[in-house]
């Protein structure tokens, strides 16, 4: 994800930034209301991260100021206020979820995981490199004309090289989409699962799609091996 974190609380900004960053994320910081408000207008963002008590325009102005704008990124407010009007004020603003102060960095990061599926609803659409084909809707890959066999971590895992086939996919980014951040990133169970991966749809056919670039990730060939 491409994370907008407007707080003008910069030791919060700072710690919830690593986060994001260390989790695979994408992240650009604003201290003021105005400044968050032109970054989220002008940029693209999967999500946004708000803070209510902003210098300038607080966050229920920058809210409204983007739903004006016709712009749905996915907004978290971030509040120390727990009142429920508060809350209120800040979905009518038009944010999408909504989390007080102090909070734990996992909760943070899973409902920004949330709010980015329900914005990127699942696509039903094949995904091919060269004869290597996968049909996401039903959950079908094929080598040519064969039909091959692979568990359900094993095809999101494709899904997600083939979606990205020629860049890098990091572990990081297999871990936040395929086990929603739930695995231990120190454990080897990304590595044995694309292990048996290979052995299912490379090597029985003499090929090499998924590649190892060590110290960053994986990457699909796009011609299919």
């Amino acid at each position: 994800m491409r994370v907008l974190v407007i707080e003008d609380e910069r030791r919060l900004a700072d710690l919830i930034a690593r986060g994001l960053r260390e989790a695979g994320h994408a992240v650009q910081v604003c201290h003021t209301g105005t400044d968050g408000l032109l970054a989220a207008a002008t940029q693209p963002y999967d999500t946004v991260v708000l803070d209510v008590m902003l210098p300038g325009l607080d966050g229920f102005a920058v809210c409204r100021g983007l739903r004006e704008r016709g712009i749905g990124v996915p907004i978290l407010m971030l509040t120390a206020r727990t009142q429920v009007p508060d809350r209120v004020a800040g979905l009518d603003a038009g944010a999408d979820d909504y989390l007080s102060k102090p909070f734990a960095f996992d909760e943070l990061l899973a409902r920004l995981r949330a709010l980015h599926r329900r914005a990127t609803p699942g696509d039903t659409a094949a995904l091919q490199a060269g004869d290597l084909r996968l049909d996401r809707g039903a959950r079908r890959v094929l080598r040519g004309d064969t039909e091959i066999d692979l568990s359900a971590r094993e095809f999101d895992i494709l899904a997600l090289l083939l979606a990205r086939a020629g860049q890098c996919v990091t572990r990081y980014q297999i871990l936040d989409e395929v086990w929603d951040g739930e695995t231990d990133l120190r454990s080897n169970v990304i590595d044995v699962h694309v292990a048996t991966l290979r052995s299912k749809v490379d090597k029985p056919f003499g090929r090499a799609a998924i590649q190892t670039l060590r110290g960053a990730g994986y990457r699909l060939d796009p011609a299919g091996g």
